[in-house]
């Protein structure tokens, strides 16, 4: 080590060596210790910052639940009453008894009521049913007032009326139909 030897020299070459050497020792410290430390802050401060954001998106979500539970009893509350409207059975034995109390309403005889296979489409189910009714013109037309006005959806197709030769019991026409109703095919419960 002839080239340091600083007894013979005098001593601000000896602060000269000293400081050259602290400014390497910090350069490699800087470029291969500090760098990676630095680029780990940086990167868990990016970290911190997505979280921050859905902590606040979390915030916003949980000051809004109370609007979303609302929103869900309400939609809950209208699901309700459209499966009245379009149910997603058949419920033959409503509708039988939905009919019987109508024909006891009016003065008519239920002659037929023959219910007949589904016919499937996109997203319902179409459920005919053939039905024969005696009885006079006006109560027929009540009859359909008042079918009209069942929660679910039943249309009159086919309608024919003719005059009864015989008028038995004040029964003056025979008129059959057929009620088509529809029911909705839940793809989720398939």
């Amino acid at each position: 080590m002839a080239g340091l030897d600083l007894e013979n020299r005098p001593w601000w070459w000896a602060a000269i060596a000293g400081v050259i050497l602290a400014v390497a020792m910090g350069f490699a410290f800087e470029n291969y210790v500090f760098s990676d430390m630095q680029k780990d802050i940086v990167k868990a401060q990016g970290d911190l910052e997505v979280l921050k954001k859905k902590v606040q998106e979390g915030k916003m979500a949980e000051a809004r639940l109370p609007q979303f539970r609302e929103e869900a009893e309400r939609l809950e509350v209208e699901l309700s009453r459209l499966l009245r409207i379009l149910p997603t059975a058949r419920q033959t034995d409503e509708i039988i008894k939905k009919l019987k109390s109508l024909t006891e309403r009016g003065l008519f005889r239920l002659v037929t009521f023959q219910p007949m296979p589904q016919v499937p489409k996109e997203f319902i189910s179409e459920w005919p049913i053939s039905v024969v009714l005696q009885g006079q013109y006006h109560d027929l037309a009540q009859f359909f007032d008042r079918l009209s006005k069942f929660s679910r959806i039943i249309n009159v197709d086919e309608l024919k009326i003719a005059a009864l030769q015989q008028k038995k019991s004040g029964f003056t026409i025979n008129s059959s139909f057929t009620m088509k109703t529809f029911i909705y095919i839940d793809k989720k419960a398939q």
